[in-house]
């Protein structure tokens, strides 16, 4: 008899920042005042960091007010969905760090100056791998 495919798995860490590396947009979950919120951004990874630019507004005083993030990426298609989710401390760049950080490939998608860079210093990393039965039309 055939073994069952497990539905969700567990992915590996190498994995998960496989996806992150090949993955450029996300969601960011930050507090702010009392609530969470839970933003888009395009990003990229330096190094075991994530990067992102970010004008001054909700999600810079989030940060700089509660160091505490999730950060989520996904994707999918008809037979399978990945989802990887990071949750870490969330800083400000300054000095020499903000200086070397301006160097990376990061541009905003927005077009609107975004001064500010930000560091995602990951305390966990995780994801699932999920088979998908869709229906094959959308149910709406």
């Amino acid at each position: 008899m055939d073994t069952p495919l497990e539905v969700v798995t567990e992915l590996p860490e190498l994995d998960c920042w496989e996806l992150l590396r090949e993955q450029e947009f996300g969601r960011l979950a930050f507090h702010l005042a009392n609530e969470v919120h839970i933003v888009p951004i395009n990003y990229l990874v330096d190094g075991q960091n994530l990067v992102f630019r970010t004008a001054e507004g909700s999600k810079l005083l989030g940060v700089t007010m509660n160091q505490d993030v999730a950060f989520e990426v996904d994707r999918y298609d008809e037979n399978r969905a990945v989802s990887v989710v990071v949750r870490g401390k969330a800083r400000e760049l300054e000095g020499a760090e903000a200086d070397r950080a301006e160097q990376l490939p990061l541009h905003s998608w927005v077009p609107y100056d975004k001064f500010s860079l930000v560091v995602i210093e990951p305390t966990e990393v995780t994801g699932r791998s999920f088979i998908l039965e869709r229906p094959r039309t959308p149910q709406r």
